[in-house]
């Protein structure tokens, strides 16, 4: 491709709304959302949760996906095999606690670098077999994200995207479909490590990062999608969103939340408060404590005292940088 491909990076903790906001920008012209390409290799080759693609098909037998896993294949290689040293790089080399080193000597480590020209490779690969001028890979592992300035052709943008983490408490609560459950705990361990991490990476490049709120979203999803479309310089002319409403058709993404199935008009919903009915006393407490600081700085209500609605870099929460 002559043109240069933008590459939209979504960060934070999983159940933070990545899935819709990913499938309703997917429907902007140009825009591929690829859900979590992190997950490919595992997916495809049965070491992974599930094995479909957002199309229905096995990722093994989907149109789009069945030829992006020959891609760096051996000449008299196997996909397992080739897939097995893919999945050894990632956990080595781009698994959250590795953002810092990424950041900081990832240009010296040759397994990285390894791993960046593969990751080329499959964004150049997609955008050559769908058209499409801006992925929107919604992985969020910090590890990954971090790489980005490394991957040849492309040109990287990173959303932090947040939401309370008693609603991410209350999400994790029940199984579906391909995915456990989680107690609120750890759930919330995880919030605040991801997003320590993903902070580590807008720090490091500001002028192509955006902070989001989840709840910013569903107040009001299409003034949302303008801002995110004006973020990665695409014109918001494309905003899909209408009345809360957006018409979803199948997709190519790779894992997520098993909402992404979901296609035909798709109402966005203009609350995230069910956690209110459904978390205990010690889950909200546990949610509460355990994001400190975190969760006052990102603008959430009943912080410990002295937490003031900021975000990380000081300034107002729920602001775009």
């Amino acid at each position: 491709m002559s043109e240069r491909l933008t590459v939209l990076s979504v960060t934070g903790w999983c159940r933070n709304g990545s899935t819709i906001i990913g499938n309703v920008l997917g429907e902007v012209p140009g825009f591929l959302h690829v859900g979590e390409l992190h997950f490919l290799w595992k997916n495809a080759t049965g070491r992974g949760v599930n094995d479909r693609c957002g199309c229905g098909s096995p990722l093994t037998r989907c149109p789009l996906w069945s030829e992006i896993l020959r891609i760096g294949l051996p000449p008299d290689g196997s996909l397992d095999a080739h897939a097995a040293a893919v999945i050894r790089r990632q956990r080595t080399r781009v698994r959250t606690r590795h953002t810092w080193r990424v950041l900081r000597r990832g240009a010296y480590d040759e397994e990285i670098r390894a791993h960046a020209a593969l990751m080329g490779a499959v964004y150049r690969g997609v955008a050559g077999r769908t058209g499409a001028r801006v992925i929107v890979d919604s992985t969020k592992i910090p590890g990954e994200a971090a790489l980005l300035p490394q991957v040849p052709g492309v040109t990287a943008y990173w959303l932090h995207l947040v939401r309370d983490p008693r609603a991410v408490a209350h999400s994790w609560r029940e199984p579906k479909e391909y995915v456990y459950a989680m107690s609120a705990a750890r759930s919330t361990g995880y919030w605040h490590g991801f997003n320590l991490a993903s902070t580590a990476i807008t720090r490091r490049h500001p002028q192509r990062s955006m902070f989001l709120r989840y709840e910013e979203f569903t107040a009001d999803p299409a003034g949302t999608v303008d801002a995110l479309l004006r973020f990665v310089d695409a014109d918001p002319a494309g905003n899909p969103v209408r009345d809360r409403t957006v018409a979803l058709r199948p997709n190519h993404t790779v894992t997520g939340n098993p909402d992404r199935f979901r296609t035909g008009p798709t109402r966005i919903r203009d609350s995230d408060d069910a956690w209110r009915g459904t978390l205990t006393r010690g889950q909200r407490f546990a949610a509460t404590a355990l994001a400190w600081p975190l969760f006052g700085r990102y603008g959430y209500r009943d912080a410990p005292p002295g937490a003031g609605p900021r975000q990380d870099d000081g300034t107002p929460a729920g602001t775009g940088r």
